[in-house]
């Protein structure tokens, strides 16, 4: 069979229409999807460049929850260091109550309550820890060997040059641990005489070390969660930068996109007529036969 011949009006009114249909649907996706680069076919360049700036924006909200985390191990640390220190205020004030007390019955029941609220700060120590990690102990609960190190990232790099990250070091434990057990009453407290005195003063003076102590690691504590807290911020806004600029590049316009649709559709209905007359022009013809 041969092959059907149009016209060359009827044929260009066809390859109109074609064309008028495949934008159609072009412009129908982009209103649905929202995007104006839906895939690499679209524009591989946009489409790659986007990609990398979302997926780099992916890798900065991981670690911005890692710097957030670090900001809470930090505060639980810091309450910790506060209420350490309000008992220690406690244990000078029982210490300096022994002094003015003459009863050695008297200060040896002062020393077991000091011995308590010892224990008490070992407590507060043990359970100032937030995600595992404690800025007050060490993970065997103890005053000794040094407590955790908070290692907080700051980019997605690998490599050591390029490596940007803070760690905070806790609480000096062993140093701490031995000034609160130097302050520790024995039996010296329940002596007579200038023995009780000099053990009573020597347990203030380690209660005043270990405020100390306490004072500088919550003011280092402070600084490091401010640090902290200006990193979360500008990985924030460095996030919405980055997704922000991907959009740009993929993201179509509803507004103009509605009215190409508009256009396209008038000038699909215009096509049509047009493919009717020329129709028409041929038809015209065969009446003559």
């Amino acid at each position: 069979m041969s092959d059907i011949t149009l016209s060359s009006a009827t044929r260009g009114n066809l390859l109109s229409l074609q064309s008028t249909s495949n934008l159609i649907g072009r412009t129908q996706e982009r209103l649905a999807t929202g995007l104006k680069v839906n895939s690499a076919i679209d524009d591989a360049l946009a489409f790659f460049k986007a990609r990398n700036l979302n997926s780099r924006a992916g890798d900065l909200s991981t670690l911005k929850d890692g710097i957030l985390g670090g900001i809470s191990v930090i505060r639980a640390g810091i309450q910790g260091l506060e209420g350490i220190e309000a008992v220690i205020k406690q244990m000078k004030a029982l210490a300096q109550s022994a002094i003015s007390s003459p009863e050695s019955t008297t200060r040896a029941k002062l020393a077991s309550q000091f011995n308590e609220l010892r224990s008490q700060v070992d407590n507060l120590a043990e359970d100032a820890s937030f995600n595992g990690v404690n800025l007050l102990k060490n993970t065997a609960g103890a005053f000794t060997g040094g407590a955790d190190l908070l290692t907080v990232k700051f980019n997605e790099r690998t490599d050591t040059a390029s490596l940007n990250q803070l760690i905070v070091s806790g609480l000096n434990s062993t140093s701490f641990g031995e000034i609160l057990a130097t302050a520790a009453p024995i039996n010296a407290w329940g002596v007579t005489g200038t023995a009780a005195v000099t053990a009573i003063n020597a347990s203030i003076r380690a209660i005043d070390s270990a405020l100390v102590t306490v004072r500088e690691a919550a003011q280092e504590f402070g600084t490091n969660a401010a640090m902290l807290q200006i990193r979360a911020d500008f990985t924030t806004n460095l996030i919405n930068t980055l997704k922000s600029g991907a959009s740009e590049l993929v993201n179509a316009d509803l507004n103009e996109e509605s009215a190409n649709l508009l256009s396209l559709q008038t000038r699909q209905q215009l096509g049509t007529i047009s493919l009717s007359i020329a129709q028409r022009s041929e038809q015209s013809i065969l009446r003559l036969f």
